[in-house]
């Protein structure tokens, strides 16, 4: 066809920028105590910011993984085949250590660097980063049983991405599943009817199913079944053994990546911790899990300000840029502080989890609650703030090629996978109320902030009060308060201050409204927006 007119007034493709170049995260790193891993962190953000990984993200959620059932001849394959795409991003990052890579390191500030790592280069595609963060949690847990954990943790914790169905001890690497829910049960695992055996040489069989089983190709999998003492926790390698998938689960987002119905029929396994301890022995994985649901939540939000922030710097309406409109520079300003206050509380949580691993006993305490208590509420955050970010594009924002759709489906999940709202909240109050000594070192963390703020001194007061007589009906409101109020903390201590004055006086004083966009009149704007905005090239 002839051109019938000139293509103007549109941005230029989000690409070849430093996703890295993000003043949050690069306070939060040297703050947290991985200063040194700068280098390795700029250089995963370049890439994650390359034409290269955007597109390998697009063809990796273009062409969703297969499962295939039975071989041409009829026998049971069950076997899940992914697009080349994916298994770039995946070698990427296996090779940077994104997958389990600190837990054979002995340098402090080893988890905050690969928190980073997660952080920036989750941004390229999300679905991946499921596999990535199952392989890190599954090592504390495994560690209950120091015979399996000496077989395989170096395994898992090798640089090398080495795919295919093959005996575990016959690879260069490996990767880890989890496989707790069931039909009947969901988040009530306890109802587990998925029963072990004890086969008479120290090994169990398995025989049951799973509604939900994460990274169906990975080669081992920590399984929750009834053993004679009760609910234990198993080890579960996937070659050669009697389990099969029935299908894949057809999902909202997250769709480059797999999650399966998984059913055993007396499948091999190792005990990993006691019987009938499996809870207390695979929450260790969980609590790993939910740190990453936090991190991958904080960057969702990063990537959808950023998006909305470049689209208005190029787009012009009514005669001057968008991003020039004093309406729309209330609503990327706002995005931008929920965006940095997720980021800030993302990166202290990283820092309590290497420091806890190292036997601080006060940054465990402080980890247990605050985890639960962000992880449900920054998660929580993640619809309304993508479908916000989508609207700055206006329709073009609704269009599959801008990549906002593919964001907005993505942003329930974080608060869904381990453990939904009323999971964690509730996780919380359990933390507050029977170990007193997780409320006390979270306070003081709190009290490091008292004085820089009124507003802030009076939230903590207010949260002290409330925390003395929880009760379970209010364990959201309660775990809203106590994340909102951490985040307020750290955003004064080591936040921008035009970007740590607006949180508290919208999101702690009541200054804003119901929606984004509403901050006060007076807010500098022009101070928060450029903190979100990428430089291509």
């Amino acid at each position: 066809m002839p051109a019938t007119h000139e293509v103007l007034n549109q941005p230029p493709p989000l690409t070849d920028f430093d996703v890295a170049d993000d003043p949050a995260l690069l306070d939060a790193l040297a703050r947290e105590g991985a200063g040194w891993a700068l280098p390795a962190v700029r250089e995963l953000g370049q890439l994650a910011g390359s034409a290269q990984a955007r597109e390998w993200g697009r063809l990796a959620n273009e062409h969703p993984p297969r499962l295939h059932t039975h071989d041409r001849y009829g026998n049971r394959l069950d076997e899940v085949e992914f697009h080349p795409a994916w298994h770039s991003l995946m070698q990427v990052a296996v090779s940077h250590g994104l997958h389990a890579a600190p837990w054979a390191s002995a340098q402090p500030g080893a988890h905050v660097a690969r928190a980073a790592g997660f952080y920036v280069w989750g941004s390229a595609e999300a679905g991946h980063t499921c596999p990535i963060s199952m392989t890190y949690a599954v090592v504390p847990a495994l560690r209950h049983a120091p015979a399996l954990a000496a077989v395989y943790e170096p395994l898992l914790t090798a640089q090398v991405y080495d795919p295919g169905t093959r005996p575990p001890l016959a690879k260069q690497g490996l990767l880890a599943g989890m496989s707790m829910t069931e039909k009947q049960g969901g988040s009530d695992v306890r109802a587990s009817t998925t029963r072990a055996v004890p086969a008479g040489d120290g090994s169990y069989r398995l025989t049951g199913h799973k509604w939900f089983t994460s990274a169906p190709m990975g080669d081992l999998f920590l399984v929750l079944a009834q053993a004679p003492a009760g609910l234990s926790c198993f080890l579960l390698a996937r070659d050669q053994n009697d389990l099969w998938f029935p299908r894949l689960k057809d999902k909202l987002g997250n769709r480059s990546n797999a999650s399966a119905e998984v059913e055993y029929d007396g499948a091999a396994a190792q005990l990993v911790g006691d019987e009938g301890r499996g809870i207390q022995t695979i929450i260790d994985m969980v609590n790993m899990t939910r740190l990453d649901c936090v991190l991958g939540t904080a960057t969702l939000l990063r990537s959808a300000v950023v998006a909305a922030a470049h689209h208005c710097r190029y787009r012009s309406a009514f005669g001057r840029p968008l991003v020039a409109a004093p309406a729309m520079a209330n609503v990327l300003a706002d995005l931008a502080v929920e965006s940095e206050a997720a980021t800030v509380a993302a990166f202290r949580l990283a820092g309590a989890t290497d420091r806890a691993v190292r036997g601080d006993a006060s940054e465990t305490a402080f980890r247990r609650l605050a985890l639960a208590a962000t992880k449900y509420w920054v998660c929580k955050r993640a619809p309304g703030h993508t479908a916000e970010a989508l609207e700055c594009l206006g329709g073009n924002g609704y269009v599959e090629e801008s990549g906002m759709p593919r964001l907005y489906r993505e942003a329930p999940l974080q608060s869904i996978w381990e453990g939904s709202g009323n999971v964690a909240a509730l996780d919380a109050l359990r933390a507050l109320t029977r170990q007193p000594e997780c409320a006390e070192a979270f306070f003081a963390e709190l009290d490091q902030a008292r004085g820089a703020d009124h507003r802030l001194d009076d939230a903590i007061e207010r949260l002290k009060k409330d925390a003395a007589d929880p009760a379970e009906h209010i364990a959201r409101r309660l775990a809203e308060s106590m994340a909102v109020t951490l985040q307020a903390a750290l955003l004064l201590r080591y936040g921008n201050p035009a970007v740590a004055d607006a949180f508290v006086a919208t999101r702690l004083s009541g200054a804003g409204g119901r929606a984004y966009g509403t901050l006060p009149p007076g807010t500098p704007t022009a101070a928060i927006i450029p903190r979100a905005t990428a430089e291509l090239g």
